[in-house]
């Protein structure tokens, strides 16, 4: 095996992506598999080992040696480059440093594509010139122990409270998020330039942005910012605008929050926000991906319902996401598609899922889509906190720019293994001017939905983002089920193409923002043998838990559901498999009180029996009439003469 080709299969899927998008790789990359990507690269003539080595950050060249059977120790790039290109100066950096007296930093291994910010001369502060600043203690200010999950979701929920009355409750989120991602990225920085000043004495290697997942650029981090007790806001949103200058996967994931607005947010408040962050340090050795991950979520879930309806625009609650991906069965290697992603929760719930199962969830390719700006950050900021670099999220409209394409000029649709989604309700102005012409991405092959309903129009998006053998499932109205006209159309082709699996009814309430009781629709190209030419109707509105203001679904729930998808039979009163030749004989409607019959049974009656009971009763009363008549005469009170 060429020494190319090893360093190549030493990273991981995205990075090939990456390479292959700056090396201007005639790849369609996104599409393929790990192993095309490989073979393309390593065919490539512009990929010569000498280019591809210095693109590669420090841990990734250790990871190539180590691939290579190489020494992987060494703290410059220029050593391990020369060690994985034979070259035979790839000695170990301490016996180098032996017989150089100059602690200079090392010239960079050849030219690199990678496109760095360039701090202006006016803004160059001491970044090096003192040690970063000590952050608190992993114990809180009443030293009540070490952070915990409950701590952490209490304290940063807690946030929002000083919060209260300056903004809206619904528009907490992005101040609030933005500041926990901020903390996040410094802490962890400084921790990376602790380990880093440890192992090579030299602290202007340590601060090497090679050396770090994200740059923090100088006099930018947290502590720099805390230096100041006026303009905090002016100084919070250039530290925020130069984090994403210097780093291309950060840019607008911090949207357009703005802290600068006196009114708004006046210095006494920020730093009474700023204090209480500081709080917990929320480096790697203090808070896990998970822990600070399943923080985020929490936060999220508390913020929809702070945001009532609003919430429902970038919130889907969590157990009705695991029905559906506990129906989809996500599995390694699988590429996961969200076309209207929010805030990542369903993208989230598939990585989740192999973790239960034992699964390694980094084997995930992670695609979604997100029109609102502050949600697609919010989504941004959620896998990044989740440790999850792995993932393509997008911003556009889907239906009318969406943006995972193939082919030459974009000209196709990306296919997935599993999509999943819960778009707008009855979306209106969804864009039908341009379907109505003929969709260019070939969306509408069942036809165009109506101008005031887009939900069919969501659906055939996601089909046709469908592998061969790929499975879709998403939350819709139950009016889709038995709409006619152009919906009526619609779902009389994906029948006859035998594309719907099943039809999950769902409790009411279960939504933000709606009462209506919704369905989860589940779409399979690949159906079983003993699946095809049926569709499984699941009558599920009564499993639910009852609450004041919203009902929810419990793990309970959830498992008797999955369960009838998984058993594809029929269960009295329950769930029912209906073949096709039913469904077609009702006009190819899928309303689910059709197939599955609810109604209590009507008790068997013996007519001679109850006959019999009859003449008995009515001899009781003519006894008991014979008797009341004579206590009257002889009381005096019978009929007068």
């Amino acid at each position: 095996m060429s020494a190319k080709r090893t360093v190549l299969e030493s990273l991981t899927r995205k990075r090939l992506i990456e390479l292959a998008y700056d090396f201007e790789a005639p790849l369609g990359p996104t599409a393929l598999s790990k192993d095309e990507l490989v073979d393309g690269l390593a065919r490539l003539r512009r990929t010569r080992l000498e280019e591809l080595l210095p693109e590669l950050s420090r841990d990734e060249l250790k990871v190539a040696c180590a691939w290579s059977g190489l020494d992987a120790t060494g703290r410059e790039k220029r050593v391990l480059i020369d060690r994985l290109l034979g070259n035979g100066d790839g000695q170990p950096e301490a016996a180098r440093r032996k017989a150089e007296p100059s602690r200079a930093r090392p010239a960079k291994a050849g030219p690199s594509r990678r496109r760095k910010a360039k701090m202006p001369a006016s803004e160059e502060a001491t970044l090096f010139d003192d040690e970063p600043a000590s952050a608190p203690p992993a114990a809180d200010n009443n030293g009540n122990g070490p952070l915990t999950l409950q701590k952490l979701e209490s304290h940063l929920w807690g946030a929002a409270d000083i919060l209260r009355g300056s903004i809206d409750s619904s528009d907490y989120k992005h101040y609030i998020f933005g500041l926990l991602f901020f903390k996040r990225l410094c802490d962890v920085w400084e921790e990376e330039y602790e380990q880093r000043l440890d192992e090579y004495g030299d602290r202007e290697l340590a601060a090497d942005p090679d050396e770090h997942r994200f740059d923090i650029p100088r006099g930018r981090s947290w502590s720099d910012v805390r230096k100041h007790t006026t303009n905090i806001g002016e100084h919070l949103n250039a530290a925020f605008h130069a984090i994403e200058d210097a780093n291309q996967r950060l840019q607008g994931v911090f949207q357009d929050v703005d802290f600068n607005n006196k009114e708004r947010f006046p210095d006494t408040i920020l730093e009474q926000l700023l204090q209480h962050f500081e709080k917990y340090r929320l480096r790697n050795a203090d808070v896990d991906g998970d822990m600070l991950g399943n923080a985020y979520e929490y936060l999220i879930a508390q913020f929809a319902d702070d945001a009532g309806k609003k919430g429902g625009e970038f919130y889907t609650p969590k157990m009705v996401v695991r029905l559906i991906v506990e129906c989809l069965q996500p599995a390694e290697s699988m590429t996961i598609y969200d076309p209207t992603c929010g805030s990542g929760g369903m993208l989230l719930e598939t990585v989740h899922y192999l973790e239960r199962h034992g699964k390694n969830p980094r084997s995930l390719t992670l695609y979604g889509q997100e029109k609102n700006l502050n949600t697609w950050a919010i989504c941004q900021m959620n896998l990044f906190l989740h440790d999850l670099d792995d993932a393509f999220i997008e911003r556009g409209d889907t239906l009318r720019d969406p943006q995972h394409l193939i082919g030459e000029m974009g000209k196709g649709l990306m296919t997935f293994d599993r999509v999943l989604a819960n778009p707008p309700f009855s979306l209106s102005a969804w864009g039908q001017e341009e379907w109505k012409a003929g969709d260019k991405f070939g969306r509408d092959k069942y036809g165009c939905p109506p101008k005031s309903y887009g939900d069919l129009a969501f659906v055939q998006h996601m089909v046709a983002s469908l592998n061969a053998k790929g499975m879709l499932g998403v939350v819709l109205p139950h009016g889709i089920l038995f709409r006619g006209g152009a919906e009526g159309k619609i779902r009389k082709g994906m029948l006859q193409d035998d594309l719907i699996e099943a039809v999950i009814g769902l409790a009411p309430n279960l939504f933000y923002g709606t009462t209506i009781p919704a369905c989860i629709l589940l779409c399979n190209r690949n159906k079983p043998k003993g699946h095809k030419g049926k569709v499984l109707f699941v009558h599920g509105v009564e499993e639910m838990d009852e609450g004041k203001n919203q009902n929810t679904l419990s793990q309970e729930n959830v498992d008797r559901l999955a369960k009838a998808f998984r058993n594809h039979k029929d269960e009295p009163k329950f769930c029912r498999v209906v073949d096709l030749e039913e469904i077609e004989k009702n006009d190819f409607n899928l309303n689910i009180a059709r197939y599955v019959d609810t109604a209590d049974e009507e008790e068997q009656i013996d007519v001679a029996v109850e006959l019999k009971k009859l003449n008995a009763l009515q001899r009781e009363r003519d006894e008991a009439e014979a008797k009341m008549l004579g206590y009257m005469e002889e009381l005096g009170l019978g009929e007068s003469e």
